[in-house]
């Protein structure tokens, strides 16, 4: 009687742990499937959300308005363009949205090459930073014509690696702000018109001939571009480091993945280069969107929206629902996903939902610290 009853209480342990077992594997499946959801459409507005670039040249707020209406939050990005308005005159407007409204738009500054072969030049480029940082500047950004379009006083073309720049660069970095850096162009611009991948280069370059490479054989190639930029954070590991526009590695998820393996404090952001990712994606869904789970704590979402007082505003908000809606279907669906820079459509990566809260939030909240605060 007392082996059957031993035999007894020997079946029941076995299948009380059974049964643990099962609840357990039950729940870690329900946390896995929890973990992996993705958004919705309808989720799109609602979502708390950061376009960490766009450029708003005017008092006009209409970027700002369509912003708040979707709970967008903004980054405003400042750049040393000779057709834009002077450096001082866009902080100056940056500065007055982000006093206005101080939970909505946070700004960069960004500093000329006048007077580069001066012995003062980066003393004199570190006053004004200093003052910007002052008026709430939280980045500082360069752009691409250091290293295609600025020559000193020899005729030689200043590329982003130069010494002299490092002074500059350390007290950045001293600041405990953001370096923000457009190095070179897109790989399609060294290519013809008629080889480009996406639309949205091909119009760009047409309509600029002076910065489509393929025209330019005499300036430097796209490899001494990045090499340029990989030589500069080589020496500034530790600077805070935003490679913007994907890093003109747009072309391939596998030589960005290079890139951040390379240098652990950059991130990307992937203003007006989405439709290079979706190109990659109709030869290869699954590595682009291995690519996004992989460094989703090293990726900001951006996309280059610009207002300037010359802008058709109706236009401009029809532009920007189209993109951001595009961009949120692509990111958080499997839809099949037409846009406007690519003749096919393309199928969405279904993101998990806390990689899309990073891409779209978090990371610019790490990066750029305090940088929104509550009226």
């Amino acid at each position: 009687m007392k082996v059957h009853i031993n035999l007894l209480l020997v079946v029941f342990l076995i299948v009380a742990a059974r049964c643990t077992q099962k609840t357990s594997s039950s729940s870690e499946n329900e946390n896995t499937t929890e973990a992996s959801e993705t958004y919705t459409m309808d989720d799109f507005k609602t979502m708390k959300k950061i376009d960490s670039h766009v450029h708003i040249y005017t008092e006009g707020t209409t970027i700002m308005d369509l912003a708040r209406d979707y709970n967008f939050r903004l980054l405003d990005i400042s750049v040393d363009v000779p057709s834009y308005p002077a450096v001082e005159k866009q902080v100056a407007i940056r500065a007055k949205h982000h006093a206005d409204e101080p939970d909505l738009i946070a700004f960069s500054t960004a500093f000329t090459l006048t007077g580069w072969d001066s012995e003062d030049w980066a003393d004199r480029v570190i006053d004004q930073l200093s003052k910007d940082f002052e008026k709430g500047a939280n980045s500082v950004k360069i752009w691409k014509n250091i290293g295609m379009e600025a020559k000193d006083k020899d005729g030689n073309l200043i590329m982003i690696d130069d010494p002299k720049f490092d002074q500059v660069f350390k007290f950045i970095k001293d600041q405990g702000k953001v370096l923000l850096s457009h190095a070179g162009e897109p790989k399609n611009c060294w290519l013809p018109l008629d080889s480009m991948t996406v639309k949205n280069d091909y119009n760009y370059f047409k309509s600029h001939p002076q910065y489509h490479m393929y025209l330019h054989p005499e300036l430097p190639s796209y490899e001494d571009q990045i090499k340029a930029r990989d030589n500069m954070l080589a020496k500034n590991t530790d600077i805070p480091f935003v490679a913007v526009h994907m890093a003109s590695l747009e072309w391939s998820v596998d030589e960005a993945a290079k890139f951040l393996d390379r240098f652990p404090n950059a991130s990307l952001d992937l203003a007006e280069r989405v439709s290079h990712t979706q190109y990659q994606s109709q030869q290869d869904r699954e590595k682009v969107r291995n690519f996004f789970i992989k460094y989703q704590d090293r990726i900001l979402y951006a996309t280059d929206f610009g207002q300037k007082e010359e802008t058709d505003l109706e236009d401009l908000k029809k532009y920007m629902m189209e993109v951001w809606l595009n961009d949120w279907a692509y990111f958080n669906t499997e839809e099949m996903v037409k846009v406007p820079q690519l003749d096919d459509p393309v199928k969405g990566l279904a993101l998990p939902k806390q990689v899309v809260d990073k891409l779209y939030r978090t990371n610019a909240e790490k990066i750029f610290v305090n940088a929104w605060k509550e009226n």
